[in-house]
């Protein structure tokens, strides 16, 4: 259509040109061109019927044809030197400054000038506002991967064993749909891959480019709204239009929860009629589609909760993948992965920093090993070393060190003495991780000092008695405080806000309160899988159940905090040698300070 449109309007402006030339040619030829003096001749002798006279030019008519032509014109002469001339008798005739390619130049240069500069600054604001031109603008923007395009594959993706496993189920439906459909079973319509951000799922996607042999359609789900309403839906249309015609292929839409979010009941002014629109366009195309044809709709979000319900019924996407947060083997997988692009000495144990790393995502991790690298250049290393990693794994979840932060002697002995609370407490306790490093170097979140605990191994479930010791743990720095300077501070602002969330946890959400008993009072409205709530809490309880949470939780937080003071008033003399010796060296580990090894970990359920 583009070009058929290109094509009239040069044709109209050609035509243009040819009419205007002409029209010149034919006024040329019926009109005499004179000399000024021919003309003064002309007129002495009474052969001229009417002039029309201009500031330049005089043109008329004769009063009978001369050479066969009626009309006559002439280039004006000054009369005072035009009668000096004719005492001389020489020939004399205007002439023009200008010729009339010049004239016609003068006229069109600027008009093209100006249209072209209105045309690029359109152009510019159309591709600013992503509608690339009006013709284009209900094309689809999917690009078109074919095989090995991406240079990612399924060697490049560790960690989520299960997702690459029945994504690769699904490569070979497509590349053997006759053996696969031997028994009448099809391909899945839709594939739903959910998981926390970070997690891979973009990166499985394009290693599924990287391993089949069939097009690989990729767009984000933001990319089918525009500013014009039907434009998303025509885009959808021509997306499935171009899979149907390179099928068997798969189609990736990344963020989908950008185009699927659940449609409204309100209308008029919602402001959603686009995304509706489109929405509505997705569910006609997956359910237009035959699965025997060979596409496959591949789509990713961290949002499951808000999609609409009709995208997530059979026969739309009828596989859901959930890629979660890798496990301690998945992530040492992952480490050795993005290791092979660093120089990482022989004395690095992959292993080591999985455990170090609990909860950590893939590209948490990919972060970490950059980090190292990092650190490693700026000391001037040949190679990564352990020490590199641990920096970099302190810098990415305490910050920086702000060592120009400096605390008066005062503040110093209390962070000490508070942080010194909060390690031998958790080597006092079976349950509580061990403390692998205690430091009253400020970062850049804002702490004055932290303790760094590792877990020996990543778990699923936790008892009452850990979480009661966890509390312990957390409140044990201003136990510390209250036992050695006699009063408290606001240091432990962060550490009351994480005991009360947790003893709150226990009562209302985990019924682990005999008052209350085995009921859930709230929950989180909207919970993302990365954990963070996004609405308020939804509470459908009386306002005597709401007095029983509180003095629930009150005692739940105010034993932790007596079973604290009792264990550091029994320690009192370690933990004055501790706080000492983290004044002198600002850091400690438990090979410096060996109170800190602790009890082994108990084998709990």
């Amino acid at each position: 259509m583009e070009k058929k449109h290109q094509f009239n309007l040069g044709f109209a402006g050609i035509a243009f040109l040819l009419l205007a030339a002409f029209q010149f040619w034919l006024g040329f030829r019926s009109t005499a061109v004179l000399e000024y003096s021919q003309f003064m001749d002309y007129l002495e002798t009474d052969k001229i019927a009417a002039v029309a006279v201009t500031e330049t030019a005089i043109r008329g008519r004769f009063k009978e044809p001369i050479d066969g032509k009626f009309d006559f014109t002439t280039v004006r002469v000054d009369p005072d030197f035009a009668e000096k001339l004719e005492d001389y008798g020489i020939p004399f005739s205007g002439a023009h400054d200008q010729t009339w390619l010049t004239t016609l130049l003068s006229w069109v240069v600027p008009v093209i000038f100006f249209v072209g500069i209105w045309a690029l600054l359109i152009r510019r604001f159309a591709g600013q506002q992503g509608m690339g031109g009006l013709v284009n603008i209900g094309k689809s923007k999917a690009k078109v991967y074919v095989e090995r395009d991406t240079g990612v594959t399924f060697d490049d993706v560790a960690g989520v064993d299960e997702a690459k496993a029945e994504l690769q189920e699904v490569l070979s439906f497509l590349n053997d749909r006759q053996h696969y459909g031997r028994l009448g079973a099809h391909i899945p319509k839709g594939i739903l891959l959910v998981g926390p951000p970070g997690t891979g799922k973009t990166l499985l996607a394009r290693a599924i480019a990287g391993e089949a042999s069939v097009p690989f359609f990729s767009i984000s789900g933001s990319e089918f709204v525009e500013m014009f309403v039907g434009v998303g839906a025509a885009r959808v249309r021509d997306l499935f239009e171009q899979a149907r015609k390179a099928a068997p292929c798969i189609i990736f839409i990344d963020e989908l929860d950008a185009l699927g979010r659940a449609r409204t009941g309100g209308s008029g002014f919602s402001g959603n009629d686009e995304k509706e629109q489109t929405l509505n366009q997705l569910l006609s195309e997956l359910d237009g589609f035959d699965p025997a044809s060979g596409i496959v709709l591949l789509a990713a979000t961290n949002r499951p909760e808000i999609l609409d319900p009709a995208l997530l019924r059979a026969g739309r996407f009828d596989r859901q993948i959930v890629v979660d947060r890798p496990e301690r083997a998945g992530r040492a997988q992952i480490l050795r992965v993005h290791m092979r692009k660093v120089k990482v000495a022989d004395t690095v144990n992959p292993d080591d920093i999985a455990g170090l790393t609990t909860g950590f995502t893939g590209a948490d991790l990919a972060n970490l090993v950059n980090e190292a690298a990092i650190v490693a250049t700026r000391r001037g290393g040949d190679k990564v070393s352990m020490d590199d990693f641990t920096a970099a794994f302190e810098r990415i979840v305490a910050g920086t060190e702000r060592k120009t932060r400096i605390m008066n002697d005062d503040e110093r002995t209390r962070v000490a003495h508070h942080e010194m609370g909060h390690a031998l407490t958790a080597a006092s306790l079976r349950s509580a991780d061990p403390v692998t490093k205690v430091t009253i170097i400020p970062r850049s979140v804002g702490a004055l000092g932290y303790t760094m605990q590792r877990p020996t191994e990543d778990r699923f479930l936790i008892t009452l008695p850990e979480l009661k010791d966890r509390m312990v743990v957390l409140l044990a720095g201003r136990a510390a405080e209250e036992i050695v300077f006699g009063q408290i501070s606001t240091g432990a602002s962060d550490d009351l806000a994480k005991v009360t969330d947790i003893a709150r946890e226990c009562v209302i959400r985990y019924g682990m309160d005999d008052e209350i008993g085995n009921v859930v009072l709230e929950e989180k409205a909207l919970r993302f899988l990365g954990g963070t709530p996004a609405g308020q809490m939804q509470r459908d309880y009386s306002e005597s159940t709401a007095r029983e949470v509180d003095l629930a939780v009150r005692a739940l937080v105010a034993e932790a905090y007596e079973r604290a003071k009792a264990i550091l008033t029994e320690k009192r003399q370690t933990l004055e040698e501790g706080a000492s010796l983290l004044l002198q060296k600002e850091s400690l580990t438990p090979d410096d300070f060996p109170p800190l090894r602790g009890k082994a970990r108990a084998n709990t359920p």
